[in-house]
């Protein structure tokens, strides 16, 4: 397992196509990186008035993060535009 410099997993910084899903750690490292909290995070996605309890299912990894919203993260966070090759 290679990790990117954040504890992001090279893998799961790929476009869609071969991506690897995020454990809820790295979901929550996206959000220190991109200095969200999950209601904010909530509001820049557009998840609507309960998004906030969202972003914690994918942090609790009771529910799968999707990848639009997994990339719009990445590059709120810095970590560029994974959907690019």
């Amino acid at each position: 397992m290679r990790l990117h410099k954040n504890h992001i997993r090279l893998e799961c910084l790929k476009p869609a196509e071969r991506w690897t899903r995020p454990t809820g750690e790295e979901v929550r490292e996206v959000l220190r990186l991109a200095g969200l909290t999950g209601g904010a995070a909530a509001k820049k996605l557009g998840l609507g008035a309960k998004g906030d309890r969202t972003v914690r299912r994918w942090i609790g990894e009771d529910s799968n993060i999707p990848y639009a919203a997994w990339a719009l993260l990445c590059d709120f966070a810095g970590l560029g535009e994974i959907w690019r090759d």
